[in-house]
C-alpha cells in the first residue's frame, strides 16, 4: 500500500513538472499563508456586527459637556438645514416637503453609523440636480407614468441598497481608485451648472429648460434678461445680504478677535434670517394682491404640507427600475464619492479617522429607510457639515437635535412657508452651492503637484458644462483609470551607477556607496558624476510592481541596451549569411563583417546582471515568463550563461515565483524552465525542449541531435557554484546567521551586496 501511495505521488510529480530534489528550495506556501487567517472565527463575527453600530463604542462614556456641544452644533446646523432643505428639492424638480423629509432622516439615521462625529447628511445640491436629470429621462421615456417622488424615492432606495452593500461587504476600497482631482472637477462643474439654473429663478426668468446643458442654460438666461420680473428684486436683495452678512462676519471676527465666537453665530444665521425677512417681505406685498385667477405678483413656494404625508413601505415598481437604470450608476458614485470625501477631509482636519465601508452602511442605511418617509437620495453635505464642525459639535448625536428642528418645523411652521418667495431659496442655493467651485489656489495645486491630473480636473467641468453631470462623472473617472493603467503599463526604470558619499561629522570619516541613475533624472545633483558599474556588469532598477501590463518593457529595455552596450558571443564575421538566423540584419550599410567584429571586439563581455526589487511589491506569472525570455534572449547574444542577481526583494511570494521561474538558485540555464507561462503548450516532453534551447545559429544535423544534446547536457554544470561558495564564507562565520538562506545566493539584502558580489565573479 505504501509502495502503490509512492509510486502515485511520483506520478503525480511528473504530470506536474515538480522540481527535483536538488532544485526544490524551500519557499513560501498557500498552506502557511492560509493558517495566518484561519483562526477561531467567532471573535472575528462579533466584533464585525459591533463595528456595524459604532454607536455603542462611545454612548455609555457620553457625558453633559458632550451635550452642550451637540445641542448647539444640533440647532446650529437645523437653522440651516430648513431652508436648505427645501431649496434643494426645488433644484430636484421636487415638493419642498421632500427636502425636509430627505433632512429629517439623515440627520437622525446617520448618527448610529456613523464614525464621523462632523458629517451631516441630508440633501445637497449636486445629488439633487442629478435626481432632476433622472426625473426628466424617465419622464421623457415614459411620459406621465410615474410621478417624480416616486421616482425619487426609488432611486434612494436601490442606490442605497447597493451602497449597502458595497459597505457590508467592505468593498470601500473601490472608491480610492477615484482621485481627489476627478472628484473637485465634476464638484466644480456640477456646482457652475446648478448656480447657473438657478440665476434664471432669482432673476424671474421663465420660458425654457433650466435642466438642459449649462452653456445653454446661461445662453438663454443672457437672452431672457429683458424679461426680468419683480422676483429679481426678493433674490438679488437676498443674495447681497447673504454675501454682504458673510463678509462683514469676517471682517468684524478679524478686527474683533475675542467676539469671533459671536460673529461665527451670526454668520451662521444668515440664511435663516434673510429668509426670514423675504418672508415678512413677501407676506406683506402678495396678501392683497392674489388675481382672480389664484396667481401671485411674484412667485412663492405656497403649500407646504404638514408632517409626513407619505410614511409607509416604499413601492418599488420593477419597470421604474428597469427605465432608470442606466440612471443608476452615476447616483451611486455621486452618493458614495461625494460622502467619502467630505467625510474624510473633515477627519483629517479634526484628528480621527473614518471607517469608509461603516460610512457606506450609515448612508446606505439612511437611504433605504429614507424611502418609509418618502425621502429622496440624501449624502454628506459640505456646507451644513463644515457649520456642524466649527460649531463645537462633540459626538454624531448632535444629529438628533437637529432631526427635532426640523421636526418642528414639519408640524409648526409650513403655514409660513407658504410665503417664502422662491427667488429667496435660488439665492439660498447659488449662495451655498458657490462655494463648492474650486478656488484658483486649489486648481493651481493640481498643476504644480500633477500636470496630468489637472488636465483631467478640466476635461471633468468642460464635459460637465458642455454635456451633462452623468457624462462629466463618466470622463473624469475614464480618464483617471487611464492614467493609472498608463502608469501602470509604462512605468519609470533606470540603469545605475556608483556614487560615494562621505560623512565627517565628529571628526570620523565614513564613506557609504549609494546607486543613482546614469542618466540625469532632475531629483539628485547634477554635478554629482555617476560611477557606472565594472566593466560586464548591468544595474537596472525598476520602478513598479512587475506584472503582465509592463513585463515586456523590462524585457525591450535589458535586451536592447545588452545588445547596444555588450559584446556579442559569436563571431559572425565567420558566419555565412545564408547560415544567420533571417532576423539578424546583419553589419550596417557601408562596413564589413570584419569591421562589425572588431567594433564588437571593444565592448564588455557580460557577466551579471543586478536587478534592483526595493520597488517591486508584485510579481505575476507572465512577468516570471518575460524575465525567463530576457535571461534566454540575453544568453543568446552573449553565447554564455549570464548571472542574474536579485536585491532587496520584498515579498516571499516574490521569492518563491523567482525560484519557480529558475532564479536565485544557481543552477545553469540547461536545468531550470524555459517556459512557465505557455498559452499553448508543447506535448512532446523533454527532448522538444532540449532542442529550444539549442541557439538559433547552431547548425545542428538530424543525425547528430541526441549528441549535440548529450554534449550540452554534460557542459553545462552550476554556474553558481564558485560564486555560492565566496558568498557564504564572507557571511559565515563562528555564532553569524547569513540574512537569506543559502539555497538561493543570487538573493542579496540590498544592492550594494549584489553588485559587489557580481563584480567579484569578474575575471
Amino acid at each position: 500500500m505504501c509502495r502503490d501511495t509512492e509510486s502515485a505521488k511520483k506520478l503525480g510529480k511528473r504530470v506536474i513538472n515538480y522540481p527535483d530534489e536538488e532544485l526544490n528550495v524551500p519557499v513560501t506556501s498557500v498552506k502557511s499563508w492560509l493558517g495566518r487567517f484561519w483562526t477561531n472565527p467567532a471573535p472575528h463575527i462579533v466584533n464585525y456586527f459591533y463595528s456595524l453600530f459604532p454607536i455603542l463604542g462611545w454612548i455609555s462614556r457620553y457625558n453633559l459637556g458632550w451635550l452642550t456641544g451637540d445641542v448647539i452644533a444640533g440647532l446650529t446646523v437645523g437653522m440651516v438645514v430648513v431652508p436648505q432643505g427645501m431649496s434643494y428639492a426645488k433644484i430636484a424638480t421636487l415638493p419642498p416637503q421632500y427636502g425636509l423629509y430627505s433632512s429629517f432622516v439623515g440627520v437622525l439615521i446617520y448618527c448610529f453609523f456613523a464614525t464621523s462625529k462632523d458629517v451631516s447628511i441630508g440633501p445637497v445640491a449636486v445629488m439633487s440636480l442629478t435626481v432632476s436629470q433622472i426625473i426628466k429621462h424617465v419622464n421623457a421615456s415614459h411620459p406621465d407614468q410615474w410621478d417624480g417622488p416616486q421616482i425619487a424615492t426609488t432611486v434612494a432606495f436601490i442606490c442605497g441598497f447597493i451602497v449597502l452593500g458595497i459597505g457590508l461587504l467592505r468593498l470601500g476600497w473601490l472608491v480610492e481608485f477615484i482621485p481627489a482631482p476627478a472628484v473637485s472637477g465634476f464638484m466644480t462643474g456640477s456646482a457652475i451648472s446648478i448656480v447657473a439654473g438657478q440665476v434664471p429663478g432669482l432673476m424671474g426668468i421663465s420660458g425654457f429648460d433650466t435642466r438642459a446643458a449649462t452653456y445653454l442654460v446661461i445662453i438663454n438666461t443672457l437672452k431672457g434678461l429683458p424679461r426680468t420680473t419683480l422676483d429679481a428684486s426678493f433674490g438679488l436683495t437676498g443674495l447681497v445680504c447673504l454675501y454682504g452678512i458673510r463678509i462683514a462676519c469676517d471682517k468684524l471676527t478679524q478686527k474683533f478677535p475675542r467676539r469671533a465666537r459671536l460673529f461665527f453665530f451670526i454668520s451662521v444665521l444668515r440664511n435663516a434670517f434673510v429668509i426670514l425677512v423675504l418672508t415678512i417681505a413677501s407676506w406683506l406685498y402678495t396678501r392683497h394682491r392674489r388675481s382672480s385667477s389664484g396667481k401671485y405678483p411674484i412667485s412663492i413656494l405656497q403649500d407646504v404640507p404638514r408632517g409626513f404625508q407619505h410614511v409607509g413601505s416604499p413601492h418599488i415598481d420593477p419597470e421604474l427600475v428597469s427605465a432608470l437604470a442606466g440612471q443608476l450608476p452615476v447616483a451611486t458614485i455621486i452618493l458614495l464619492l461625494e460622502h467619502i470625501a467630505i467625510s474624510k477631509s473633515f477627519g483629517r482636519v479634526n484628528g480621527y479617522k473614518i471607517d469608509p465601508n461603516q460610512e457606506l452602511i450609515a448612508i446606505g442605511v439612511t437611504n433605504t429607510v429614507g424611502t418609509v418617509f418618502g425621502a429622496y437620495p440624501a449624502t454628506g453635505s459640505f456646507s451644513r457639515s463644515a457649520l456642524k464642525s466649527k460649531s463645537g459639535v462633540r459626538t454624531p448625536a448632535g444629529g438628533i437635535i437637529t432631526a427635532i428642528v426640523v421636526i418642528v418645523a414639519l408640524y409648526g411652521l409650513t403655514p409660513a412657508f407658504f410665503w417664502i418667495p422662491n427667488a429667496g431659496l435660488s439665492a439660498v442655493i447659488i449662495h451655498a452651492v458657490a462655494d463648492l467651485v474650486a478656488s484658483p489656489a486649489q486648481v493651481y495645486s493640481y498643476w504644480r503637484v500633477s500636470p496630468l491630473e489637472f488636465i483631467i480636473w478640466v476635461a471633468a467641468v468642460l464635459v460637465t458644462i458642455f454635456s451633462t453631470i452623468e457624462n462629466g462623472i463618466y470622463t473624469s473617472i475614464c480618464v483617471s483609470l487611464a492614467l493609472l493603467l498608463i502608469r501602470v503599463a509604462h512605468p519609470r526604470g533606470a540603469f545605475l551607477g556608483k556614487v560615494v558619499l562621505k560623512d565627517d561629522a565628529q571628526g570620523s570619516t565614513q564613506e557609504r556607496e549609494v546607486f543613482l541613475p546614469l542618466t540625469k533624472d532632475g531629483v539628485t545633483n547634477s554635478h554629482i558624476k555617476v560611477v557606472p558599474p565594472s566593466p560586464g556588469v548591468i544595474v537596472y532598477r525598476f520602478e513598479e510592481s512587475y506584472l503582465y501590463p509592463n513585463c515586456s518593457n523590462l524585457n525591450i529595455v535589458l535586451v536592447d541596451y545588452v545588445k547596444e552596450h555588450m559584446r556579442r558571443g559569436k563571431d559572425l564575421s565567420t558566419v555565412r549569411l545564408s547560415d544567420r538566423p533571417w532576423n539578424d540584419p546583419g553589419p550596417p550599410r557601408g562596413t564589413t563583417a570584419s569591421s562589425e567584429q572588431e567594433a564588437n571586439l571593444k565592448k564588455p563581455d557580460l557577466h551579471a546582471i543586478v536587478l534592483d526589487f526595493s520597488t517591486i511589491s508584485h510579481i505575476d506569472t507572465t512577468a516570471v515568463q518575460s524575465l525567463i525570455d530576457t535571461r534566454n534572449e540575453i544568453e543568446r547574444w552573449t553565447d554564455h550563461p549570464v548571472e542574474f542577481h536579485f536585491a532587496t526583494i520584498l515579498s516571499p511570494w516574490i521569492r518563491r515565483a523567482l525560484i519557480a521561474g529558475g532564479f536565485g538558485v544557481g543552477h545553469s540555464s540547461s536545468r531550470v524552465p524555459q517556459e512557465i507561462a505557455a498559452v499553448v503548450p508543447y506535448r512532446d516532453g523533454l527532448r522538444d525542449r532540449e532542442f529550444r534551447e539549442l541557439r538559433d545559429d547552431e547548425v545542428v544535423e538530424t543525425d547528430d541531435l541526441e549528441k549535440s544534446l548529450g554534449k550540452r547536457r554534460r557542459s553545462k554544470g552550476s554556474l553558481a557554484d564558485s560564486l555560492r561558495k565566496a558568498d557564504f564564507s564572507s557571511e559565515s562565520g563562528e555564532g553569524f546567521v547569513p540574512p537569506l538562506p543559502r539555497e538561493t545566493p543570487f538573493f542579496h539584502l540590498d544592492l550594494q551586496a549584489a553588485v559587489r558580489v557580481a563584480e567579484s565573479g569578474l575575471p
